[in-house]
């Protein structure tokens, strides 16, 4: 039996499970390490903590499986995207790594739309300048620590990071290195033009491979450390959502998943490039070779039912406890007495602004017609709704660029919702899925490491053969026809209210 080895080197942990061939999980090891903010809006980590987390991970899954490292023919790497780590002549970490929900550049962002041109930058790179991207980050420390700047001989990814300590190779690959915002989408490789026009040396890179390539093999001295045996093929991996859409299966066109964690992600495949020109979704080079995916981001998803929840449902949060269940079972078993429309109260997901579509950060959340008939279970059907709504913006700017979603799996905690699924199974009318198979980026990743060793030919043959479909909700005709009535007044109460959010801001 032959065994593959995924690492998803995450924000709160990293995540180590060792897999056979067949993708059935066989050990499991998370690490975790604490997230720095030296001043409000800044987020940091220490890549040693990441390096100490995937040694132990990788011990830990060893000495649990009783595998022999003979058998592991393969290591795929998954992580946290957009975090800047830099390397001195000596290759140690500089500072600590600037991570991906830093928010610290607005003033680089401007300076890079400036120097590259705002329609330029969505042409070469597929996306607008933004604060969380590298690039920022990158001109963040030219401008405000040159010192460190000049001592720096190489720029990773957090991910390429732990590959470097794997096999001393600096190297990553196109996923990942989309949302650098340094990478030519289109043709796949560095930009020359937006290297330039910034003035970041291209020999600061790493190579780019695609995601199923060998980027090099386990060294002796790693191999000491973790246990492995030196020689393992490391394949190129893929960021955390690409290296999900491989472990949920979405590797093929038409097919797509929604998560729903404290953000929600629609997230499409498609073997054609497409670019929004209105820069309202994101597109990046995915883990299939010369394919590309196309992400649409709600920013308070989850977040939108965990503050109602916190705030407004103590006596289900009691309840639940005496009854030794999750607070979100009730949620969902009042939510589900309401009639679809929630009777004529809506709710705007926007609590701390917003991406798709409408790229605001001076959007708030509301509740829209709300009367003394209405009780908490509406409001909590609401929000449900409301987060529904707005993910179906997502696949309806997807749909304006000829992507087809007609197979969706559902991820993340509200995933595990029947009544958020079928919520999304009437709105986007196709059927909502999910897997046996839970370990997501992990399994993704282990799945692009086996097709590195041969083991399978292709990285959707891999998923055809390993990714098994647990749960189906069917759209409902009804249910639909009901729901398109009701999104039909959400879609005008944003183009009303924008004036007023920005005048909002300003108060």
């Amino acid at each position: 039996m032959a065994y593959i080895l995924g690492v998803d080197i995450g924000t709160s942990g990293t995540k180590t499970v060792l897999f056979s061939e067949d993708g059935t999980p066989v050990a499991s090891a998370t690490y975790e390490y604490p997230l720095y903010t030296p001043q409000n809006g800044y987020a940091e980590q220490d890549p040693q903590d990441w390096w100490n987390a995937s040694v132990n991970g990788i011990k830990d899954v060893l000495e649990e499986s009783k595998v022999s490292p003979e058998d592991i023919k393969g290591i795929g790497l998954s992580g946290q995207m957009h975090g800047l780590v830099m390397l001195d002549a000596d290759n140690k970490p500089i500072r600590k790594s600037i991570i991906w929900c830093d928010q610290r550049t607005a003033k680089e962002v401007d300076e890079i739309t400036d120097k590259v041109g705002a329609d330029r930058m969505i042409e070469i790179t597929a996306n607008p300048a933004i604060t969380g991207f590298t690039a920022a980050k990158i001109m963040w420390v030219k401008n405000n620590e040159p010192q460190n700047y000049e001592r720096c001989r190489h720029i990773l990814l957090p991910k390429d990071y732990i590959r470097f300590m794997l096999t001393g190779e600096y190297a990553t690959e196109v996923s990942d290195a989309s949302g650098m915002q340094l990478l030519d989408i289109p043709n796949r490789c560095w930009s020359d033009e937006v290297l330039t026009k910034l003035g970041i040396d291209k020999a600061l890179l790493g190579k780019v491979y695609e995601s199923p390539d060998i980027t090099g093999t386990v060294t002796a001295k790693a191999a000491a450390l973790t246990g492995l045996k030196a020689g393992i093929p490391v394949v190129g991996g893929a960021g955390d959502n690409a290296a999900a859409a491989v472990g949920t299966g979405v590797v093929e066109d038409g097919k797509a998943f929604t998560t729903i964690g404290s953000s929600g992600v629609v997230f499409a495949h498609t073997s054609n490039i497409s670019i929004d020109k209105k820069g309202r979704v994101h597109t990046f080079c995915c883990a299939v070779p010369g394919c590309w995916h196309v992400m649409g981001v709600t920013q308070s998803a989850g977040l939108s039912l965990k503050w109602f929840r916190d705030n407004f449902a103590w006596s289900e949060m009691e309840t639940a406890l005496a009854m030794g269940v999750d607070p979100y079972y009730l949620m969902d078993k009042e939510a589900g007495s309401v009639p679809i429309g929630a009777n004529r109260l809506l709710y705007m997901p926007y609590l701390n602004g917003e991406r798709t579509p409408h790229l605001d950060p001076a959007a708030r959340g509301v509740f829209f017609g709300l009367s003394t008939m209405h009780k908490k279970k509406d409001m909590l059907r609401a929000v449900m709704e409301g987060v529904s709504y707005s993910l179906r913006d997502c696949v309806e700017v997807m749909r304006e660029m000829d992507i087809s979603v007609s197979d969706m799996m559902a991820c993340g905690g509200g995933g595990t919702s029947p009544l958020w699924r079928q919520m999304l199974a009437d709105l986007y009318g196709c059927p909502v899925k999910t897997t046996q198979n839970k370990e997501g980026p992990a399994l993704g990743v282990a799945l692009l490491a086996a097709v590195g060793a041969g083991i399978y030919s292709s990285v959707p043959e891999a998923c055809r053969a390993v990714i098994k479909p647990e749960k189906i909700q069917e759209p409902v005709a009804e249910n639909t026809a009901e729901y398109e009535k009701v999104y039909t007044m959400y879609r005008k109460l944003y183009p009303a209210m924008k004036q007023c959010f920005a005048e909002l801001s300003q108060l």
